[in-house]
């Protein structure tokens, strides 16, 4: 008998092991899927961001002249902790101007991506304009996304480097996706007193709660989910749930306008609203793009997307 309660005691050992090795496996791959994709990440190929500026930005003309013409300039900057060249792109804007916009791009995206919201500001709204390339993004070193946690220190370098360059400039940081939630998590920190005002599109109310979503629809278990925050912890200094857009906001004083496509189902658009309702002081204000999905709000109503940032910042931020 007691022999019988022996092996089964040493079957279920075994298979609790089996279970957790298995999750283990699991968690891995998960924190390499989220934080190490191949796209952007691992393979730092541009032609990838050249076609998006092709076919959805059309933006590839405006900006391959700015290049020619000496105006848009590759320019590095050090990292927050002076270990890695991060890589990005700044222009003056048409006529001298007093106001600068740094505008942070999404995941495994870089400082082409946003060259259609550039153009925006350059053109239509009269601004200098700093395009960096996030952490582990393509040009910029580093081995994996900080999905704007981290990403937000080096936002104030890029912001500081804008300063040097253009003076005594009002900045207004305007971010789309994990750029979105990255000025987000920079708004409840101390920021520079010449940022001004804050403008984010289709960011995440925090890591937790996107990789969550996502992980969901993919049937991994919360155990799983829990050991891979982990790992990003042990490997890269924070944690998902650590990595709130939410709890920032709760300290952010500075104006702010939430942008989303209603019909996002990336970022669902419910976030808006709790990111929204998590800013407790300052300007707030909520413009939905009709039938957009994620990351379309502007390619979809590139005027009243315009005249929506304009206003914002005629009524609340010069």
């Amino acid at each position: 008998m007691k022999k019988g309660w022996k092996i089964v005691t040493i079957v279920l050992a075994s298979l609790v092991a089996l279970q957790f090795v298995l999750c283990l496996i699991m968690a891995e791959k998960l924190v390499k899927y989220s934080l190490q994709p191949e796209r952007g990440i691992i393979n730092k190929d541009l032609s990838g961001e050249r076609a998006w500026m092709d076919t959805l930005y059309h933006t590839t003309d405006w900006f391959d002249e700015l290049v020619r013409t000496g105006q848009m300039r590759d320019t590095t900057i050090m990292d927050y902790r002076g270990k890695s060249r991060l890589q990005g792109y700044y222009c003056p804007a048409v006529q001298p101007s007093k106001r600068t916009a740094v505008i942070a791009h999404g995941y495994t995206s870089s400082g082409l991506g946003m060259t259609h919201i550039a153009r925006m500001f350059r053109d239509s709204l009269g601004f200098n304009v700093v395009l960096p390339t996030h952490y582990g993004h393509y040009a910029s070193e580093g081995d994996a996304a900080q999905m704007g946690w981290f990403d937000r220190f080096n936002l104030e370098k890029w912001s500081a480097l804008a300063h040097d360059l253009f003076g005594d400039t009002l900045q207004v940081y305007h971010g789309i996706s994990m750029g979105g939630a990255t000025v987000m998590m920079a708004s409840g920190d101390e920021l520079p007193p010449y940022v001004k005002g804050i403008i984010e599109d289709c960011g995440y109310t925090s890591v937790e709660d996107e990789f969550g979503s996502v992980f969901e629809t993919m049937g991994l278990s919360r155990i799983v989910f829990l050991m891979g925050s982990s790992m990003t912890r042990v490997r890269y200094g924070w944690g998902f749930r650590e990595a709130s857009s939410l709890k920032q906001l709760e300290k952010s004083t500075l104006p702010m306008l939430f942008i989303h496509g209603d019909a996002d189902d990336f970022v669902p658009t419910e976030m808006v609203y709790r990111c929204y309702d998590a800013k407790k002081q300052g300007y707030k204000e909520i413009w939905l793009g009709e039938g957009s999905k994620h990351g379309y709000a502007y390619i979809d109503h590139p005027a009243e997307y315009t005249a929506k940032v304009r206003e914002f910042l005629e009524e609340h931020v010069y």
